[in-house]
C-alpha cells in the first residue's frame, strides 16, 4: 500500500486562503504580510509553544473584527485556482490504489472543500478547525480596542523592519490582547502547522499500519519542513515542490515546475524500488534539466549546498503563486 500526503497551499491550490480572506477588507493584505513575517521571527526564533502556522490563529481577531464569515471561506475555496496537474495527478493516483491524504494549516471551510474537488476524502484530510462564526456572535465592539490601535500602527509604519514588528506584535498578542475577550480567539484555533503536521501524518500512517518509510509528502513551506524532515530521516521520499529557504533544506527531492504531474515518474520509481530507484531517476532528470517552467529536479538529500535549486523554485514558485510566492 502506498501512502501520499499533499501540503494543500502551493502544491494543490495555488492561492494562500489566509491572505485572500485578510484581502476582504481594505489594507487586509497588508496587515496580513507583517503578522505572516511575525509567524517567520517566532518560527525561527523556536519561541515555546509556537509553531509555523499559527498565523491562522494570529489573524483570527482581524477577520471577526471586519465581518470576515465562513462562507467568505467557502466562498474563495470554490472560486480557487487548482495547481495544473492536480487533479489529473489524483485522479491517477487513485486509480492506482494509492492512498491520498491532505494535511493542511488552512480553515476546515477552505480545506476540504478543495479535497472535495480534487475527490480527496475528507476523513484523509487534517486541517485547522475555526467556528469563525460562533466566535463573532459571542464579541462585543469593546473587545475590539487594542486591535484597531494594533491595525492603525501597521498601516502608519513606513518601512517595517522585523525588529519593530517583533516589538510591537510581541506587545499586541501577549500583552494586549490577554486583557480582552479577544485572546479567546488565540486559545481555542489550533493551525495544524509545524509538528502538528507531524502528529497528523502519525497518525493517518499508524490508523493504516505503516511505517514512516513507506510514506510520500509534498511541502513546499515553513508550515511543511518538520513534516518533510520526519519523513527524509525515516527513509520516505519528501518532496519539496516550488519550496522556499524554510522547506527545501529538509526535501529528499525537489521539483520546480508550474505542473504537479511532472512528479509522475518519480512516483512510479518509488513504486517500484523505493529511494535507490527515484534517486537514480531524479538525478538524470537533474542532468538533463527543465524546460520553459516545468520539469527543474533536485536530488537534496546530504546535498549542503542548496544556492542552485533554492534560486529556481524560487523563479517557478513566483509564477505559480504570485503574490503568496512572498509569504514564509
Amino acid at each position: 500500500m502506498s501512502l501520499i500526503f499533499f501540503d494543500l497551499e502551493g502544491p494543490l491550490a495555488t492561492q494562500d486562503n489566509a491572505y485572500e480572506l485578510m484581502k476582504l477588507f481594505p489594507e487586509g493584505g497588508r496587515v496580513f504580510e507583517i503578522i505572516s513575517r511575525y509567524d517567520d521571527l517566532l518560527t525561527m526564533e523556536a519561541r515555546l509553544d509556537y509553531e509555523p502556522g499559527d498565523t491562522l490563529a494570529l489573524i483570527a481577531p482581524f477577520l471577526v473584527y471586519h465581518g470576515v464569515t465562513e462562507d467568505d471561506i467557502s466562498a474563495l475555496a470554490r472560486k480557487a485556482t487548482l495547481t495544473n496537474g492536480a487533479i489529473g495527478l489524483i485522479s491517477r493516483l487513485s486509480a492506482q490504489g494509492w492512498r491520498i491524504f491532505c494535511i493542511s494549516t488552512s480553515y476546515e471551510q477552505y480545506a476540504k472543500h478543495i479535497a472535495h474537488r480534487l475527490d480527496i476524502f475528507s476523513q484523509n484530510v487534517a486541517c485547522t478547525s475555526f467556528p469563525l462564526d460562533k466566535f463573532s456572535s459571542e464579541l462585543c465592539k469593546e473587545d475590539f480596542r487594542y486591535l484597531e490601535a494594533m491595525e492603525k500602527d501597521i498601516l502608519d509604519k513606513h518601512p517595517v523592519d522585523d525588529k519593530w514588528i517583533k516589538k510591537r506584535l510581541d506587545r499586541f498578542y501577549w500583552k494586549e490582547l490577554p486583557k480582552t475577550n479577544l485572546n479567546v480567539l488565540i486559545e481555542q484555533v489550533h493551525p495544524v502547522g509545524g509538528q502538528h503536521k507531524v502528529e497528523a501524518l502519525q497518525h493517518f500512517v499508524t490508523a493504516h499500519g505503516q511505517p514512516l518509510s513507506n510514506c510520500v509528502v509534498v511541502g513546499d513551506s515553513i508550515t511543511d519542513f518538520k513534516m518533510l524532515q520526519t519523513v527524509d530521516q525515516a527513509g520516505g521520499l519528501a518532496i519539496a515542490f516550488n519550496a522556499n529557504e524554510y522547506a527545501l533544506p529538509y526535501a529528499t527531492i525537489g521539483l520546480a515546475s508550474t505542473r504537479l504531474d511532472d512528479l509522475r515518474p518519480v512516483l512510479e520509481a518509488w513504486e517500484k524500488g523505493k529511494r535507490s530507484a527515484v534517486e537514480k531517476l531524479v538525478k538524470e532528470k537533474e542532468k538533463a534539466g527543465g524546460s520553459g517552467d516545468i520539469g527543474y529536479f533536485h536530488w537534496l538529500s546530504g546535498v549542503k549546498n542548496i544556492g542552485g535549486p533554492l534560486k529556481t523554485h524560487k523563479l517557478i514558485r513566483r509564477v505559480v503563486r504570485e503574490e503568496a510566492a512572498k509569504l514564509g
